[in-house]
């Protein structure tokens, strides 16, 4: 399956059901879940990197888990929008496990600001130290990309 521009995304999947949000790192992978119905995105689980095959069977393990239909992949533009070294690795990120797995679904979602709005809503709203931020940074982020797309997918 190709990989999908978000709008495309509901008249590719043979059905509604969870998507997988993931924020990708440098050296983890935070990743999210929606329900079937497409209402909330929830922050997950965190794979640290280690060997590529290994992160993309864990990955795919939790999406199997979940019964998720399509992944949905955090592009982090510039702030200009262009696409820089980051943007390229997550595009690269997305063929690799397309390569393991030929038939999953893939599209992206702008992540501008995704870590510094989780960041600042953890600090403002839940008052968490900089300790217990790190530990689930990425994962809220994760489910920020998520939630983001599910905006876009509703037309909200």
């Amino acid at each position: 399956m190709p990989v999908l521009d978000l709008d495309d995304l509901p008249s590719a999947l043979p059905r509604k059901g969870a998507l997988t949000g993931v924020d990708a790192g440098e050296k983890t992978l935070g990743v999210a879940f929606c329900d079937a119905l497409w209402t909330v995105a929830t922050p997950h689980s965190v794979i640290r990197k280690t060997k590529f095959t290994d992160d993309a069977a864990a990955l795919f393990r939790l999406m199997d888990e979940r019964g998720s239909t399509a992944l949905v992949i955090g592009l982090p533009f510039n702030m200009d929008g262009t696409e820089g070294p980051r943007c390229q690795s997550c595009r690269a990120l997305g063929r690799n496990l397309l390569r393991l797995r030929p038939d999953l679904i893939i599209t992206f979602q702008d992540e501008r600001l995704s870590t510094a709005a989780v960041q600042r809503t953890m600090i403002q709203e839940a008052d968490l130290s900089r300790g217990k931020r790190a530990a689930v940074v990425d994962r809220a982020a994760a489910a920020w990309i998520l939630d983001s797309a599910l905006d876009r997918l509703r037309g909200t």
